[in-house]
């Protein structure tokens, strides 16, 4: 017999083996000798009180067996002829769209500007120690696209989308851990991320996929408003009749080949700030209410949002226990993001703290620049970053307090980021409502998050690739870019995702619909 069961358990109890069984016991009326096993189906936490819980739903097994296979187990059809799917961009959305494909019998055939995983790993550590970037394989770019090196966070909003848990489940089944199923803030870590990004590759490659590394796009062939190949940097032609589009925010000059090819794109509205670095114990005493943290509780996170003169003030990719690490893309460019490992045992805790852009922001290059202006604004503040640190990558910085007071800072904490700091008047970096919304919000925010403003904290700039300043635009219905019609932009980079799980199910939607639709 199974029994669903809801518990609320202090991390003690439900760390304790014997005593979360005598709990799942006497929640279903019965001994503890008549468990056979249980499920965890929700985990989350709740540490909004002075005390902790677990709130667990579960499946309990009573004199019954559990079940050798929990989760969905996905098998490959063998493609079917002619029916291949050119997927240009090995992103999240670009994996599980070529998944799908396979699932659904198609072929894919994935093109990709950056290395392997394993290969890009040489180029970050250049760039983390020499500050010298690879514009074709860094944090942004290269198999796994952003997500495989920039945390693996698995949490989304966009559950009316797409299956989330199929996309879960296929995580599992290439490495993955299993508790990604059942927690309510999923989250795998950059150092587990490439083996499963690996194990990824394989499949589609075994199971009748191609995938091409170093083929950066390099143009489209158009005819009657239907691509008819694509063409990579190294004079490599693909042909076929359906071409996904999952290049990432961060692909400008995907962006210009568009622009230049009159193929429709619309500029739209973004956020840019900075980051932020707090020592964990800071967060942790916050967020738990207590001078040191229970050893069973995971590090804590926070995410806040403000309004602040008519701009929203928000924090995103919260990574506790994490890394601060160059996101640029180009030489001249200054970006950063963060990240944490599985265990998110680093000392440190970093949060993007980011102000909307809007039409107004950028409406002054629309003359100039057309749909490319928000991507030029962005591009604008990203220049004046790199060039206050220094060059390198080195990234201009302020003590948190500095920050709001409008004062270089003479000394800067510890910071995780590697290129390294420099101390900087962030009036010569970000623009003025930027800057003052971000003054205020960081003062607001301290009068509910005790110790969050200290100048034990410093200020990071830039963090300005949350989403694509540019739209792709595409009929609701159908993914169908609306002048191109064998086009599918897909996920971040099209401007309709945001995150891994939201990208993969863009991808899995696209893929679906093209099986759907054209091969039934």
């Amino acid at each position: 017999m199974q029994k669903q069961v809801n518990l609320k358990l202090t991390p003690e109890h439900f760390f304790d083996s014997l005593i979360l069984k005598k709990n799942i016991a006497s929640a279903c009326a019965c001994s503890i000798n008549n468990i056979t096993g249980f499920a965890i189906n929700k985990k989350s936490l709740d540490a909004r009180q002075k005390q902790p819980w677990f709130n667990i739903q579960l499946t309990a097994y009573i004199n019954e067996n559990l079940p050798t296979q929990l989760f969905a187990k996905y098998t490959f059809p063998k493609p079917l002829k002619n029916s291949n799917v050119v997927i240009i961009g090995a992103g999240p959305a670009g994996l599980f769209a070529a998944i799908e494909c396979l699932l659904q019998g198609l072929t894919p055939i994935i093109i990709e500007r950056g290395k392997n995983v394993k290969d890009r790993r040489r180029d970050l550590a250049t760039l983390n120690k020499a500050g010298i970037i690879n514009p074709e394989s860094n944090y942004c770019f290269g198999e796994g696209g952003a997500g495989t090196y920039s945390d693996g966070k698995l949490y989304t909003r966009s559950k009316k989308r797409g299956d989330v848990h199929k996309v879960l489940e296929l995580l599992v089944q290439f490495g993955a851990p299993q508790n990604i199923l059942y927690e309510a803030h999923p989250h795998i870590g950059t150092n587990k991320l490439p083996q499963i990004i690996e194990a990824m590759r394989l499949c589609i490659l075994n199971h009748g996929g191609q995938i091409y590394f170093n083929q950066k796009l390099d143009d489209f062939e158009i005819n009657n408003n239907l691509i008819t190949s694509v063409t990579t940097h190294t004079g490599k032609q693909i042909y076929a009749k359906y071409f996904i589009l999952a290049t990432g925010h961060s692909a400008s000059d995907v962006f210009l080949l568009l622009h230049k090819k009159n193929i429709a794109i619309e500029a739209k509205p973004f956020a840019l700030g900075v980051r932020i670095e707090h020592p964990q114990q800071i967060i942790d005493a916050a967020q738990y209410r207590c001078a040191n943290k229970n050893p069973l509780l995971p590090p804590a996170a926070y995410s806040w949002v403000k309004q602040i003169n008519g701009n929203g003030v928000f924090s995103f990719c919260m990574c506790p226990g994490g890394i601060i690490a160059p996101a640029s893309t180009q030489q001249n460019k200054l970006v950063v993001n963060g990240w944490s490992p599985s265990k998110r045992n680093n000392p440190f805790a970093n949060s993007g703290i980011v102000v909307t852009v809007n039409q107004s922001h950028w409406q002054h290059l629309v003359p100039q620049h057309g749909a490319l202006a928000a991507l030029i604004f962005q591009e604008q503040v990203e220049e004046k970053a790199y060039q206050q640190g220094g060059g390198l990558f080195k990234a201009p910085a302020s003590r948190m307090v500095d920050f709001c007071n409008n004062k270089v800072s003479t000394t800067l904490p510890t910071c995780s980021y590697n290129p390294g700091v420099v101390a900087a008047n962030f009036n010569n970096v970000l623009p003025p409502f930027i800057y003052n919304s971000l003054q205020q919000a960081f003062i607001a925010v301290s009068k509910t998050m005790p110790g969050y403003f200290t100048n034990e904290a410093i200020v990071v700039a830039t963090e300005s690739r949350t989403s694509s300043p540019v739209k792709i635009p595409r009929n609701k219905d159908n993914f169908q870019h609306i002048t191109i019609t064998n086009l599918y932009p897909c996920a971040e980079g099209a401007g309709y995702a945001g995150g891994i799980v939201s990208a993969a199910i863009d991808g899995i939607n696209i893929a679906t619909h093209i099986k759907q639709t054209y091969f039934y």
